[in-house]
């Protein structure tokens, strides 16, 4: 089955998702039902990065198992859930995709992010943290997320087959202030 043609949130709020009503202006931005005034503002959803280093100060990188980005690279990482904090999602997420479990983590950036998922495009808020771990060993990869990890120290290849923009800005990142510790 081909995927449909990727399209904003807002424009998929075809109908009142409180009252059912038709909505007469798709893609406006609040969403306003003038059936029952509900409104939605289509805020940007948080998300976290790791940027986990080992004792050689070499960056793990996880290649996506499905889509979005199957077979590209990316950061351990996801979408923050409702009610936790920042910090328990990147602790969360890195634990849930390589069984690693989180010992420092220090904010690195934020950027903006866009994510499209069976073509419907959603504003995102990426929060980068640098990370060590308890012991690099031993890492379980879900393999319902991820096929493949390597640690290294990104070369062209590897950023250039990144699964999100925002991963590789971040590396990019990375990447430079280690170069001006040298």
């Amino acid at each position: 089955m081909a995927s449909p043609t990727s399209q904003p949130i807002e424009n998929a709020f075809s109908f009142c998702p409180r009252c059912g009503a038709s909505n007469p202006d798709p893609g406006s931005i609040p969403f306003h039902c003038t059936n029952c005034e509900f409104a939605f503002y289509f805020g940007p959803v948080a998300a976290v990065g790791a940027l986990v280093l080992d004792d050689q100060d070499r960056l793990l990188v996880v290649r996506r198992a499905r889509d979005p980005g199957k077979n590209q690279w990316g950061l351990p990482g996801g979408f923050v859930d409702r009610g936790e904090t920042i910090e328990e999602a990147l602790s969360r997420e890195v634990l849930e995709e390589t069984q690693l479990t989180l010992s420092q983590r220090e904010l690195m950036m934020t950027g903006p992010n866009r994510y499209t998922h069976h073509g419907v495009t959603s504003d995102v808020i990426d929060l980068f943290y640098v990370c060590r771990v308890e012991s690099a060993e031993n890492i379980q990869l879900a393999s319902s997320e991820l096929c493949e990890y390597r640690w290294c120290i990104p070369d062209a290849d590897i950023l250039g087959n990144m699964a999100f923009e925002s991963n590789r800005i971040a590396i990019e990142r990375w990447l430079a202030d280690r170069n001006q510790g040298d």
